[in-house]
């Protein structure tokens, strides 16, 4: 196996956005070369704040360490997951019954280019009678990640051989979210149960930015069949690509499993993160890309709307 294939390649964002022609398209190659491969790369060089970062993580925290009577106030019953909280054990990944390990709080988009999409989404929910700024941080940093996405979705867009704009378009104004998830310390009666905090899953959407977790954990399966652990230092985030990327180019970029094991019981303390999973708008279709299609590779896929098959994958997941 090359050293390559040993570890997630790490790329500098910079490079393609403040570097000349050929810088751009080394970038464009490395990234794309390595969601490829992978399904995950390494990117550093970004512009979103790390104290903004530090800032969203104390907010979180706090939120979740309140009581659980308080945190089930803001979970929606019968709802989609898709705004508020969401308690401890309700999801569980498409291929397991067992719920995760987890609890988790959605936040979603307040600012739209087209006003008739924000009637669509459901209202965010906001703690800040309990937690002060929580609705102020964390809607500041969901307008950082949604700059960086779009910068890395035009990078894909070329890798792919679109125009610079195709895949940035399909997510504008899109149902994209900030999911700020707590996995506490795991119980002996969890850990002879073998629930994990993350059973093996893919991504619904077309690419995922996680800003840094506060622990290890995270472990993604390669394309050999062994599981790798992913590792990230201060400034770096981690990008993969989900289902709707792999779908609309045909598995050209396929969606990675991946999941988040528990910790030794010698580092059985709560973990913390923040993935933005960014998702097309609900109209969009999620067709196939001609240019990934050829006699070799037919259209593995039939047409959908982005709105259909996020339903369909939240049923499967137990959000819906």
């Amino acid at each position: 196996m090359s050293e390559f294939k040993k570890s997630v390649p790490c790329v500098d964002v910079r490079q393609y956005t403040e570097g000349h022609k050929a810088d751009k398209q080394q970038f464009v190659k490395l990234f794309g070369n390595g969601l490829r491969e992978f399904g995950f790369v390494v990117v550093e060089g970004h512009q979103v704040s790390p104290q903004l970062i530090a800032n969203a993580y104390a907010k979180i925290k706090a939120f979740f360490d309140l009581s659980s009577e308080i945190k089930a106030k803001y979970e929606v019953a019968g709802g989609m997951g898709q705004r508020g909280y969401t308690s401890f054990g309700k999801e569980h990944a498409k291929t397991s019954a067992k719920g995760d390990l987890k609890e988790f709080w959605h936040v979603g988009r307040e600012h739209f280019e087209n006003a008739a999409l924000q009637k669509i989404y459901a209202p965010n929910l906001w703690p800040d009678t309990h937690v002060a700024d929580f609705r102020k941080v964390t809607l500041e940093l969901y307008q950082q990640l949604d700059a960086f996405a779009a910068t890395l979705l035009e990078a894909t867009s070329e890798f792919l051989g679109l125009g610079r704009y195709v895949l940035p378009n399909m997510v504008k104004d899109g149902n994209s979210i900030i999911r700020a998830l707590h996995y506490p310390p795991i119980a002996d009666e969890h850990y002879r149960s073998g629930a994990v905090r993350a059973a093996a899953h893919e991504d619904i959407n077309f690419i995922t930015i996680l800003c840094e977790a506060t622990q290890s954990g995270l472990e993604i399966l390669t394309r050999d069949g062994q599981w790798l652990p992913i590792e990230v230092g201060p400034g770096q985030m981690v990008v993969d690509s989900g289902d709707m990327l792999s779908r609309i180019c045909n598995d050209v970029i396929p969606s990675t499993t991946h999941r988040v094991v528990n910790p030794p019981n010698g580092k059985n303390v709560s973990r913390y993160s923040m993935p933005f999973f960014v998702h097309a708008y609900p109209t969009c279709e999620l067709n196939v890309l001609s240019n990934c299609v050829s006699p070799s590779r037919p259209a593995q896929y039939s047409p959908c709307t982005a709105n259909e098959f996020l339903t369909q994958r939240l049923r499967e997941i137990g959000l819906a």
